[in-house]
């Protein structure tokens, strides 16, 4: 156990798991156990030059590294705090003539820590770089040719005057960093911008009814309590989102990272029933039709998908009405086909200012959620807060103010005060409290005001859809 922070948690070997991490004192939910700063990170190939290389903050102008013409940082004190890590990276892109992909440039950063510093303890690590598993062995045919395409690549980046390693301490780090990066996102948490190693954070083992929560916040992760911790219980963390049957999630964990997940969610295939909820009462569908149905919902999500791609919004709602009609009188209000469609249709609605429709499929979204998800799960409180401004934008400042204000209720425990999604929402949660007491006061003014001020102001537009998932756990390179 080190100094410091990391006090408050130990590494113990759990049978048939490996390492894990245990609370040594109490934790209420929102606590954050501990916060930890990269071992190294580097920002997505696709946004080298509109994300900052330092702090991962998205923004519109950036200051491009004179020397080597790759990195990008919000400013000078953000260049200077790069130079120790980007030092070696910068005349080794000059020489090699490009930048390599993200997983050669995480590894040569990792290298060169390790160089610089050895390989043993870092400062309030728990664990060295050198312990942390890799899985290589576990690697199908073409995970090893993808691992051998990543060597020689590094070999060919990495500089004759830097430290040489052996092959297969270079493979240790890819495996490393195939089954321990963790997704980085902008300073909103809404998308994923680039990948990094945190040793502490690698020793939380999966649960997928987990009692803790990872966020990125201001340039550390923060893993942070979603239910009261004992000391002595095992800190847990989800490694995939919980909205898929057990038999689905634990395929994803055996393939992403090689256990097999026997958390009592999945033993007892808690919640799988809600997840695949078919209609009741009199005229229950068979499961011909049930099956029929699914397939058709499977068949339009890929559908979607390709106009989402494509940016033809207009022909992803004509894909979830039709999806919906045929979902509706066979699919329960908790089934995951119905809820994905939903959630789609709402926010592709919201896009295109068809409030109302939006309304109406984030509330049964909502609804949805509400019986599955864990009460304090980050996806959840994300999911209740876009459903509220979609209210509001409907003028249904009720609904919408009591969404807002359980949206916050549940990122004040997932993201914490200080998060500026989390500020974000507390400015919106203060608009829409005046806006309700002024409706209560005058139902009829209300609406008056609202009409002149749209027309007066164009309405905030929502965010174009996008086709990723929210931010995931952990990096798994494709």
């Amino acid at each position: 156990m080190t100094r410091g922070v990391m006090e408050s948690v130990e590494v113990f070997t759990t049978e048939g798991k490996g390492r894990g991490l245990k609370a040594q004192k109490e934790f209420l939910p929102g606590d954050v156990i501990f916060a930890e700063p990269a071992y190294a990170a580097v920002v997505f190939d696709s946004l080298t030059h509109v994300v900052c290389h330092t702090c991962f903050k998205r923004q519109e102008k950036l200051h491009r590294c004179g020397q080597c013409k790759f990195a990008y940082y919000c400013d000078r004190t953000c260049q200077r705090d790069a130079w120790l890590n980007h030092k070696n990276e910068c005349s080794a892109i000059k020489k090699h003539g490009k930048a390599p992909t993200e997983n050669i440039r995480l590894a040569a950063r990792i290298l060169w820590r390790i160089e610089r510093e050895g390989s043993g303890l870092s400062e309030n690590c728990l664990v060295s770089i050198d312990d942390l598993q890799n899985h290589v062995e576990n690697f199908d045919e073409e995970e090893k040719k993808d691992l051998r395409i990543d060597v020689e690549s590094f070999l060919e980046f990495w500089p004759a005057q830097s430290q040489q390693f052996g092959m297969q301490y270079i493979s240790h780090i890819f495996g490393v960093i195939n089954c321990n990066a963790f997704t980085l996102s902008d300073q909103r948490g809404l998308q994923a911008v680039g990948v990094g190693i945190f040793p502490n954070l690698c020793q939380a083992n999966h649960d997928c009814w987990p009692n803790c929560t990872v966020i990125f916040n201001n340039g550390k992760i923060e893993l942070r309590a979603l239910s009261k911790i004992s000391p002595g219980d095992e800190l847990t963390v989800s490694y995939v989102d919980f909205l898929n049957v057990s038999e689905e999630r634990q395929k994803q964990l055996k393939k992403q990272y090689y256990f097999d997940c026997t958390c009592e969610h999945c033993k007892k295939k808690i919640k799988d029933d809600l997840m695949l909820a078919v209609k009741g009462g009199d005229n229950k569908p068979s499961a011909e039709t049930v099956k029929e149905v699914i397939q058709f919902s499977k068949d339009t999500l890929e559908k979607i998908n390709k106009a989402r791609l494509e940016g033809t919004y207009h022909e992803v709602v004509k894909l979830c009405r039709e999806c919906l009609k045929k979902q509706e009188p066979v699919l329960g209000d908790t089934n995951i086909y119905l809820l994905r469609i939903l959630s789609i249709a709402s926010e592709v609605l919201s896009y295109l200012q068809m409030f109302e429709e939006a309304a109406e499929y984030a509330k049964r979204m909502v609804d949805g959620y509400m019986k599955i998800y864990h009460p304090n799960n980050a996806q959840l409180g994300m999911a209740v807060m876009r459903a509220g401004v979609t209210h509001w934008h409907a003028g249904l400042i009720e609904a919408g103010h009591s969404m807002i204000c359980k949206a916050y209720a549940i990122l004040l425990i997932t993201h914490g005060p200080s998060h500026p999604i989390t500020k974000d929402l507390e400015v919106m949660r203060v608009q829409t409290e005046m806006e309700l007491r002024m409706f209560q006061q005058n139902e009829f003014m209300y609406y008056k005001m609202r009409e002149a001020a749209l027309k007066n102001q164009k309405i905030q537009v929502m965010p174009e859809p996008s086709n990723e998932a929210p931010p995931s756990l952990f990096h798994k390179k494709e």
